[in-house]
C-alpha cells in the first residue's frame, strides 16, 4: 500500500473546496470503490464541507440506467466519473454541475458531449502524490483534454534521463514534489527508494516522485499546460 499523509489529504481537500465550490448545498457522488484512491477525493471533500455524500451499492453504480436513476434520484451535483463509464451512458446527467474525469484519456467526442451545461475538468495524479496533482481548465468542444497545471502546492517538473529540465514541447518524464508526496510504500523500502528520489532542485532532504509518465509542456496559450505523451515503460 501507499502511505499518504494527513497533510497531503488536507491540502487536497482544501484545494478541492476552493476550485470546485463544494459546500453544504452540494451532493457528492461516491462512485469509486473505497479501495481506489479517488474515493478519498469524494469522501473527504464531502464530509469536511458539510456536503451530502451519496452512497449506493455497487449494483446502482453500474454505468447505464442504474447510475442515471441514482444521480437523478439524489440530485447529485459533483461527481468524479472515469471516461470509460461516461462512454457507455446514453443519457445526460443534468443535475451534475461539476464533472471531473481522470484515470485514463478522454476522447474528444466525450468531452464535446459531457462539457455542455456544466463544468468539466480533467484531473491527473498518481496515488503516490495523494490522488491528484494537476487539473485542466474547464473543458469545452471536441478537444483532447490536457493534464493541466499543478494543483495547490504540488511542483511538477519535466526532466530528461539526467534529471535536467527539458524545453517546452519536448517530451520528458514527469517528476512530482511537494507536501502532496506520500511517505512511500508500506514495508517496501527498496521500491520506495527507487521511485522517491532526491530532489536536486531543493535542499533539506526533499524528495520527488518519479511517475513513469512521459509528458511535455504545451506553451501555446497564456499559461503552459502539461500534455500526456505515454509511459516510460511502454
Amino acid at each position: 500500500g501507499v502511505m499518504v499523509t494527513h497533510s497531503g489529504l488536507a491540502g487536497l481537500v482544501a484545494t478541492n473546496v476552493e476550485r470546485f465550490e463544494v459546500g453544504p448545498g452540494s451532493r457528492v457522488l461516491q462512485f469509486s470503490s473505497p479501495s481506489f484512491d479517488a474515493a478519498v477525493w469524494e469522501t473527504y471533500t464531502a464530509l469536511l464541507t458539510g456536503a451530502a455524500l451519496v452512497l449506493a451499492p455497487a449494483t446502482r453504480l453500474r454505468p447505464g440506467r442504474a447510475l442515471v436513476d441514482l444521480v437523478a434520484e439524489h440530485q447529485v451535483t459533483h461527481a468524479l466519473i472515469p471516461p470509460a463509464a461516461l462512454a457507455v451512458l446514453t443519457e445526460d446527467l443534468p443535475s451534475i454541475r461539476l464533472l471531473v474525469v481522470g484515470g485514463e484519456a478522454s476522447a474528444p467526442e466525450l468531452v464535446e458531449a459531457w462539457s455542455v451545461n456544466r463544468t468539466m475538468i480533467n484531473g491527473y495524479g498518481p496515488t503516490e502524490s495523494t490522488v491528484c496533482v494537476s487539473l485542466s481548465e474547464p473543458l469545452s468542444g471536441a478537444v483532447a483534454p490536457p493534464m493541466g497545471t499543478a494543483l495547490g502546492t504540488a511542483r511538477l517538473r519535466v526532466l530528461d534521463g539526467a534529471l535536467r529540465p527539458v524545453p517546452p514541447s519536448v517530451t520528458g518524464e514527469l517528476y512530482v514534489s511537494g507536501p502532496c508526496l506520500a511517505r512511500g510504500y508500506l514495508n517496501r523500502p527498496g521500491v520506495t527508494a527507487e521511485r522517491f528520489v532526491a530532489d536536486p532542485y531543493a535542499g533539506g532532504g526533499t524528495r520527488m516522485y518519479r511517475t513513469g509518465d512521459l509528458v511535455r509542456w504545451n506553451a501555446e496559450g497564456d499559461h503552459p499546460v502539461l500534455e500526456f505523451a505515454g509511459r516510460a515503460d511502454d
